[in-house]
């Protein structure tokens, strides 16, 4: 082996209830015994995450996000498009896209993976302009994170569930206009979630088939049907296998666009790896290749 790598790890200090940064104590110390220097940032939000990891990229220094989903996306997202080196330190209490690159839990394998592991290429997704990771979609998926958001007497998990019996609870089907690739389809449903991880939602398996590095979008619609049936989609969404049901509609595409069909006046926010960036309509297209990520 040659020169150690460096590193600079930006944490969320309060993502999985301040998991982020005691996991990080055991990692940084086996890079440290192996001779790499690691400096430690702090974020104090999204924006200033990514600045700090093109600043670090900039230096040649290989930069890891610790946290969970929505860390990795600031600062993969910041990342896409060049060469720099991108680690994934799962932290969070999603942890979604280090679960599609299949990256090790254990602190001694992630430190022997970012210490001599080669770099893989994976693809990014440009939204409405800004480079995320794993998925956008709309639909109550993303009004269940703004009802999470906005509790006030809840946290973490419980706020999570709250949210999500308040959007189901309270849902009308949306007519959703899905531009895949210049094809136009009207459909009606609960949500459309445009795939380039499978995962999503705290281990949610929503787009099985969906591969992190073949060029395409897997774009995943859960139609309009009884809530009886929407929650026995919900509990096959983790082994994947609600995509064999006729309430299921699969689709697969370089560029997608996500509007709301009408003028009915109606607002939907969307999501990306976590986070709501605004409302409808959206254009997710992939960025084949775009981030070197040190995974399987």
């Amino acid at each position: 082996m040659g020169e150690a790598r460096a590193f600079t790890a930006i944490v969320n200090p309060a993502a999985g209830g301040s998991a982020s940064a005691s996991s990080l104590i055991t990692l940084a110390r086996l890079l440290r015994e192996a001779g790499a220097d690691v400096a430690v940032e702090y974020s104090r939000g999204l924006e200033h995450a990514a600045d700090v990891a093109r600043a670090a990229a900039g230096t040649g220094r290989v930069v890891l996000g610790v946290g969970g989903d929505g860390m990795a996306g600031c600062v993969g997202g910041a990342l896409a498009g060049t060469d720099a080196l991108f680690g994934v330190v799962p932290a969070g209490r999603g942890n979604d896209f280090a679960r599609q690159l299949g990256i090790p839990s254990d602190p001694e394998e992630q430190a022997k993976l970012l210490l001599e592991g080669e770099p893989r290429a994976v693809d990014a997704i440009d939204a409405n302009g800004t480079a995320v990771l794993g998925s956008v979609y709309a639909g109550v998926d993303a009004v269940a994170n703004d009802n999470a958001n906005k509790t006030r007497l809840l946290r973490g998990s419980a706020a999570y569930y709250f949210g999500a019996l308040r959007a189901i609870a309270t849902w009308r089907p949306a007519d959703y206009l899905i531009t895949v690739d210049g094809e136009a389809h009207a459909r009606q449903g609960y949500t459309v979630v445009a795939a380039n991880s499978g995962y999503y939602g705290f281990g949610k398996h929503i787009a099985p088939d969906a591969r992190v590095d073949d060029g395409l979008l897997d774009v995943v619609l859960i139609k309009t049907a009884p809530k009886r049936l929407f929650f026995a989609v919900m509990r096959e969404l983790e082994a994947g296998t609600h995509v064999r049901r006729p309430e299921i509609e699969v689709m697969r595409g370089e560029e997608v666009r996500i509007e709301l069909a009408g003028t009915s006046g109606r607002t939907l926010p969307y999501g990306a790896d976590g986070e709501l960036p605004g409302t409808l309509p959206v254009t997710a297209r992939v960025l084949p290749g775009a981030l070197r990520v040190l995974a399987p």
